[in-house]
């Protein structure tokens, strides 16, 4: 015990390393992984490239110089993502990731390293560092996410317009009809199921995960009182939740959920009372977050490219959703 509490605690007493990792994206999807070289701890295991931030730079600073220097490449458009934590046994890693959308040059590996382009879903390089494990399942999180209101639109009308959003390529969505008695929303979650699974999309049910389990959903989408009471999270399926504060975000992540979403960043119809964060708040809210997480409140794909620059993952949509392409 004496030797255990030792280690702990001089775990507890090391410097923190901070890393700034790019996930480099092409237009087709994929995404450019890296092999640590001979003579460094987990030497032959793959990574997304980066590197430790010197005295006195920014992650972003760091993230320019490390692509420059690693693999020559320039960057001309990145944005936050978020942040994770690893305590590795030679070190305690922070690793700030950045999304890589646009860059000049062509990747070589000025250190001898190997590189490889692979499809998030499909990656078949191994073994991969297991700080990478979160990012690796939010690079399948489509950037849009829907959310229902067919109580405002009307069944029929709302099933309808549903049918073409997924035929366009919505790929993540949730069922949230709040009001609704239980056979109602069965019998809508159902129509729904049929949809999203026509076209391969992913259905959340917000609510309770007993039910989302017997009808058949991908996941749940917990309400911010919901993920209060949690102190774990169900296994074998998706599970987000809907955030205001720090606490939550933080509570979030130390309960492994895939996402979560944040709003509202403008005045909405259904919460004129709440004061909206604008994108700066929305920001400034999700700094150093350690999950992905959505923007939501009066926004519309237009507002995708700002959002995502803001640190935001993609946009959470109620109305937009089910007409945007």
């Amino acid at each position: 015990m004496g030797n255990e509490l030792r280690r702990q605690d001089a775990n507890a007493q090391r410097p923190l390393t901070r890393v700034a990792a790019a996930v480099i994206l092409r237009d087709d999807g994929g995404v450019l992984l890296a092999q640590r070289p001979a003579g460094k701890p987990y030497a032959g295991y793959w990574e997304f490239p980066g590197g430790k931030l010197e005295p006195g730079e920014t992650p972003r600073h760091a993230l320019d110089r490390e692509l420059r220097e690693e693999l020559g490449l320039d960057v001309v458009r990145a944005a936050p993502w978020f942040i994770q934590r690893h305590d590795y046994p030679h070190a305690d890693v922070e690793l700030n990731f950045f999304r890589v959308f646009a860059w000049r040059g062509e990747p070589v590996g000025h250190d001898g390293q190997a590189f490889a382009w692979q499809v998030p879903g499909t990656i078949d390089v191994a073994p991969l560092l297991p700080a990478n494990t979160r990012v690796l399942a939010a690079l399948t999180l489509p950037v849009l996410y829907g959310i229902t209101c067919a109580d405002d639109a009307g069944e029929a009308a709302f099933l309808v317009g549903a049918e073409r959003a997924f035929a366009q390529g919505l790929r993540l969505a949730v069922v949230r009809e709040k009001t609704w008695p239980v056979a109602r929303l069965e019998s809508f979650a159902a129509a729904m199921l049929a949809l999203a699974s026509a076209h391969g999309a992913r259905l959340l049910l917000n609510g309770d995960e007993a039910l989302a389990r017997r009808l058949g959903f991908a996941g749940v989408h917990w309400t911010a009182q919901r993920l209060a009471a949690a102190t774990s999270r169900p296994d074998a399926m998706m599970v987000a939740a809907s955030l205001h504060t720090r606490e939550e975000l933080a509570k979030a992540s130390r309960l492994g959920l895939d996402f979560g979403m944040l709003g509202p960043v403008r005045v909405t119809p259904t919460h004129g009372d709440t004061a909206p964060l604008g994108f700066d708040g929305f920001a400034a809210l999700i700094d150093r977050a350690e999950l992905p997480v959505f923007a939501l409140g009066g926004l519309t794909m237009g507002d995708l490219g700002v959002a995502i620059e803001h640190g935001a993952h993609g946009v959470a949509l109620r109305r937009a959703a089910w007409s945007a392409t």
